[in-house]
């Protein structure tokens, strides 16, 4: 896996899988973690994806969905700005019109162990996670940083 970016790849696996549209999904599996011993998570996943959602939940090793927004979301932006793409990936964040994204420039932003590692946890072929990703990273940036700064932990645990 990506070494020191868990949070970025758990939050890429589950926008592939879920897509920000569906961040109930992604609620569910951070609160699933939180269930008491016993007790039943709740999932909201189409069939087939609860699984795959709780696979990428373990990445997660118990952080908070805060923790792993804020985080991710950091790791994200700084893996786009060291490979070139940061005016991309600041568009998203800062108000104003997000700048679209090419799947060449998402594979070199993350990497090839990124995408291996999402690619086994999901199920997804390479192509599939771009295409989703491409689709969805931007609008689920925009979203989540709706004052157009990056959230912190305790604002981030509020946007889920």
């Amino acid at each position: 896996m990506a070494q020191g970016m868990p949070s970025m790849v758990a939050l890429l696996g589950l926008l592939a899988v879920a897509g920000y549209k569906n961040r109930d999904k992604i609620a569910a599996v951070f609160e699933g973690r939180k269930q008491e011993p016993g007790s039943q998570p709740a999932h909201h996943a189409q069939p087939g994806q609860g699984g795959v959602l709780d696979k990428l939940g373990g990445l997660l090793g118990g952080a908070s969905a805060g923790s792993v927004l804020s985080g991710g979301l950091r790791d994200l932006v700084d893996r786009f700005r060291q490979n070139g793409h940061g005016q991309a990936a600041d568009s998203w964040v800062n108000t104003g019109p997000n700048q679209p994204l090419r799947t060449d420039q998402l594979e070199q932003a993350i990497g090839p162990e990124a995408l291996n590692t999402l690619s086994k946890q999901t199920g997804l072929s390479r192509e599939e996670l771009l295409s989703r990703l491409t689709l969805e990273l931007p609008t689920a940036v925009d979203k989540l940083t709706p004052g157009g700064r990056l959230p912190t932990e305790d604002e981030a645990a509020r946007l889920i």
